[in-house]
């Protein structure tokens, strides 16, 4: 290992590596890529970074799948070699007992991965909030549990608004999300995705709205727009379609262009700050031609530089190779290396 240690340090220069940044494969413990990939990603989110290894430092009682995690992030910002390996035994063990989803070893889907792993941290934080209430007399279970950090990075929320094509009243309903998975064409944008994501659909025949104003059944129009825009925006690509007539799933590895920069185009019109410019900090790629088989890794940029996590390898790579990652342009290539989520960090760090 030592050598390849050598020469990414060669390659990014004694002079220009960042002071206290640390760059460590992921040993992989049978197709298990797929969490490898998902942890560099949110290695590289320095925000959910900061958060996990602030609370390393808190004293804690019993393992979770959060302190596993943070001992994780711990043991690779405290190296004292700039690059190497580790392995993350502890976590996967903990994965896998908490979870039977993961508790083989099959390829899991990194989408299904990075969302168990949110929602995850996240319930154990609001379950610790509401221990220390517990003790302190104020036992208000009925309440909204108080959003966590987890929440306070990822979470942005979503308008579903209806119109009522008779009377032209309009509901609006919210709804949270710590991802958008939106819909892929071959040969398009992210923009573009999510344009078709926020598209008018039109509720008629079998499908009609209930309106409380007429009272009746009525043909209507909706659209979900974006109304709070998180910190980090993690975009899902829906690359992985049911195909009734093979009665299995196929991957899509249609060409779909990320920009390295972002803005939201369907923001709803009482959004807060609807400009917010987001940078492309990690890219989660899937690689091969289906969900269960293929590969996982993942691109990040961390200190202007772009580098890329292949399990135990890191490699620093050119912006120009990103386009590498967009998928393909014809079906008649059959594998492929597609960008399957996204993560986007605002700008103003809000």
């Amino acid at each position: 290992m030592g050598a390849n240690a050598s020469a990414l340090e060669k390659e990014i220069g004694s002079d220009q590596f960042p002071p206290n940044e640390h760059y460590f494969g992921l040993v992989n413990f049978g197709n298990t890529c797929y969490c490898n990939s998902v942890l560099q990603a949110l290695y590289f989110c320095k925000p959910f970074r900061d958060k996990v290894l602030a609370y390393k430092a808190q004293p804690k009682k019993k393992e979770t799948l959060l302190t596993c995690l943070a001992d994780l992030f711990n043991n690779i910002a405290s190296q004292k070699k700039k690059v190497g390996v580790i392995a993350p035994k502890k976590f996967i063990a903990r994965l896998r007992k908490e979870n039977e989803l993961f508790d083989n070893y099959m390829q899991q889907d990194a989408h299904e991965f990075l969302n168990y792993l949110l929602n995850t941290i996240a319930d154990l934080l609001q379950a610790e909030k509401q221990g220390n209430k517990g003790k302190n007399g104020n036992d208000n279970q009925i309440s909204k549990p108080d959003p966590t950090w987890v929440h306070d990075i990822f979470q942005g929320t979503l308008t579903n608004e209806t119109r009522c094509l008779c009377c032209e009243t309009v509901s609006s309903k919210d709804e949270d999300f710590l991802d958008l998975s939106v819909d892929v064409d071959q040969n398009t944008s992210i923009t573009h995705c999510l344009r078709g994501f926020s598209s008018t659909e039109t509720l008629c025949s079998e499908y009609k709205y209930y309106c409380e104003n007429c009272c009746s059944k009525q043909e209507a129009q909706k659209r979900m727009r974006v109304k709070k825009l998180p910190m980090i925006l993690a975009l899902h690509l829906k690359r992985f379609k049911y195909m009734e007539q093979l009665h299995r799933y196929t991957k899509l590895s249609y060409r779909v262009v990320f920009p390295l920069e972002l803005r939201l185009m369907n923001t709803s019109d009482d959004a807060y700050n609807p400009d917010k410019l987001y940078d492309l900090v990690a890219v989660v790629i899937h690689c091969g031609s289906g969900p269960n088989r293929g590969h996982y890794i993942t691109i990040v940029k961390s200190h202007g530089f772009w580098l890329l996590f292949d399990d135990d390898i890191v490699e620093k790579i050119d912006a120009q190779a990103i386009e590498e990652f967009y998928g393909l342009t014809s079906d008649l290539q059959k594998t492929s290396e597609s960008g399957y989520i996204l993560f986007y960090q605002s700008r103003d760090g809000t």
